[in-house]
């Protein structure tokens, strides 16, 4: 197994956000994370990076333990965040560079050019970043979540605020990566989860509320339509 969470749980005060979460992921699934705003699924998603510790329960990346090695758990990671923090006044290949150098990364001249190709950045990869589209921001983050070649990506609504072009050319991309990757995917698009997810797992208000397949989702009933009764918007 790529990932295996287990029994995770964070509280914050009085509030659970995330309640004895288990589920595992495996080389090559893209899954797909859902559930409402609130449900835990950023805090979650954030846990399994190692931005922050949970009260109780274990995260293991590649067989090793999060809390006992996070530095070796990190190296395997590819991060997305939703809010995609960068540096607008750098140029795209003086950021990469510094993210290649964090990395310490070899050969990194090659490297950034390779990903440079693989995300598609060629035709802008000498602006600075404040200068690009929402959807060029978004391939920046992309090629810096993947310049150390991590084992697993974990992509937190990597498609907010995109237009329709873009959403397609992101989601292209996201389903090239997980040839060769293990991907986690959080969005609140359910015909992008479709279209890229071979798996699906729901959480609503810290809890597992499923974790399926999405053919066999698909065959009782459509996703959007299970997910607003397991999520408590309808009842079916």
């Amino acid at each position: 197994m790529s990932i295996v969470v287990n029994q995770l749980v964070k509280k914050y005060g009085t509030q659970i956000a995330v309640n004895n979460l288990s589920f595992s992921l495996e080389k090559g699934e893209i899954v797909g994370f859902l559930g409402p705003n609130g449900a835990g699924k950023s805090t979650t998603m954030k846990m399994i990076t190692g931005s922050i510790e949970p009260d109780a329960g274990s995260i293991e990346v590649n067989g090793i333990n999060m809390s006992k090695d996070p530095i070796a758990c990190k190296r395997r990671i590819g991060y997305l965040a939703e809010a995609n923090p960068q540096y607008y006044d750098l140029y795209v290949k003086e950021y990469l560079q510094f993210v290649a150098e964090v990395h310490q990364c070899k050969n990194v001249q090659a490297q950034i050019k390779t990903v440079i190709e693989q995300v598609g950045l060629g035709p802008e990869q000498t602006k600075k970043i404040g200068q690009l589209s929402k959807g060029y921001k978004q391939r920046v983050g992309l090629a810096a979540a993947i310049m150390h070649e991590p084992d697993v990506l974990i992509l937190d609504e990597p498609t907010t605020g995109l237009d329709p072009n873009q959403i397609i050319e992101i989601r292209q991309l996201i389903k090239a990566l997980g040839q060769h990757k293990t991907v986690l995917f959080s969005s609140h698009i359910l015909q992008e989860v479709e279209a890229i997810c071979s798996r699906v797992l729901i959480i609503h208000k810290g809890n597992l509320v499923a974790n399926q397949s999405i053919h066999e989702l698909n065959q009782s009933n459509r996703l959007e339509v299970i997910f607003r009764s397991l999520t408590g918007a309808i009842s079916v």
